[in-house]
């Protein structure tokens, strides 16, 4: 299947909370953090920088509606 982007969000506690509320109405979902966030990786600092939120392409516009921006 393929993957699309839903958002991104500022760090990986913000991307728990919305995948969590995602899967809960039936849209799998998981996050990576951004190329620019992984850059700033430091030991004792693994949930701090942007993050994206990834659906299945075909959840996309149920996942928007789900998580308004």
């Amino acid at each position: 299947m393929a993957e699309a982007t839903l958002t991104t969000v500022g760090n990986e506690i913000e991307a728990e909370m919305a995948c969590g509320m995602l899967r809960a109405n039936g849209v799998e979902c998981f996050f990576r953090r951004t190329d620019s966030a992984a850059s700033l990786y430091a030991p004792g600092v693994a949930t701090a920088g942007a993050t994206e939120i990834v659906v299945n392409e075909e959840d996309l516009e149920r996942a928007r509606k789900l998580l308004p921006r």
